[in-house]
């Protein structure tokens, strides 16, 4: 809120580097049985003019030593395939309204 919606692209570039730094401490702390999400819960570009959610699309990356890497998930069709994916790596299925996508990047299933 502090730099997006201020349009402090500076800041938020200092954010964005300071966060990476940590990120090795942060997976250094990742069991074997955990899985890391990293993602957002909106876009919103400090370089344009507007101060509002100006970005249709959030990074969404994942770790874990249960998952296969480079495995691209394109463009979802919305958050709620998230909510879905993680009840379904959690072993149970709620009732959300999205499309798992656990089972395209676990380890041992094609």
């Amino acid at each position: 809120m502090l730099w997006g919606h201020r349009n402090n692209y500076q800041a938020y570039a200092k954010g964005l580097e300071e966060f990476d730094r940590h990120l090795p401490e942060i997976i250094s702390l990742v069991r074997d049985e955990d899985l890391l999400i990293i993602t957002a819960d909106h876009g919103c570009d400090p370089t344009t003019p507007s101060t509002d959610h100006s970005r249709e699309y959030v990074p969404l990356l994942l770790y874990s030593s249960k998952i296969r890497s480079g495995v691209n998930l394109g463009s979802r069709s919305t958050f709620a395939d998230l909510g879905k994916t993680i009840s379904e790596a959690m072993g149970f299925q709620a009732p959300i309204k999205g499309e798992s996508f656990w089972l395209k990047v676990i380890r041992g299933v094609q």
